[in-house]
């Protein structure tokens, strides 16, 4: 297990979008943008319940994500992972945290009628970066 420095969870921790990549029924890259967190030393996404990329990590827990700095896309972090868990304990509370973090609004505006939402904890093993402030 590699940690992200306090430089790569700065970007993490930033208003910035990552792109997430499952691997796919057929074996083919799946990737979508997310928004991200941490928890701890783990990055955390929150999707819902028949996405593609919930089933992806529960077929293959191996995953990839990459994030960008918006104000200087030049600087970002990219790494692989396992997906160590899945849980829909606090997902809904979580959707607004990051609804706040990412539009300022106070609840997810985009919540379908009887969407389970879904937290994915990804436990990082290989990490780069890169900044050229």
């Amino acid at each position: 297990m590699e940690k992200l420095d306090e430089r790569q969870r700065a970007v993490f921790e930033g208003r910035n979008f990552a792109h997430f990549a499952s691997h796919g029924e057929d074996g083919y890259p799946s990737v979508s943008p997310v928004w991200v967190d941490l928890d701890g030393d783990l990055v955390v996404i929150n999707t819902a319940e028949g996405r593609r990329k919930t089933e992806n990590v529960r077929r293959n827990p191996r995953v990839g994500i990459s994030v960008h700095e918006q104000d200087n896309p030049y600087n970002h972090v990219a790494l692989q992972g396992d997906v160590v868990e899945i849980t829909h304990e606090g997902a809904d509370a979580h959707i607004d945290a990051l609804a706040k973090k990412y539009m300022d609004a106070e609840e997810y505006p985009w919540r379908a009628d009887g969407e389970v939402r879904v937290i994915i904890k990804v436990q990082p093993d290989a990490i780069s970066s890169m900044f050229v402030e």
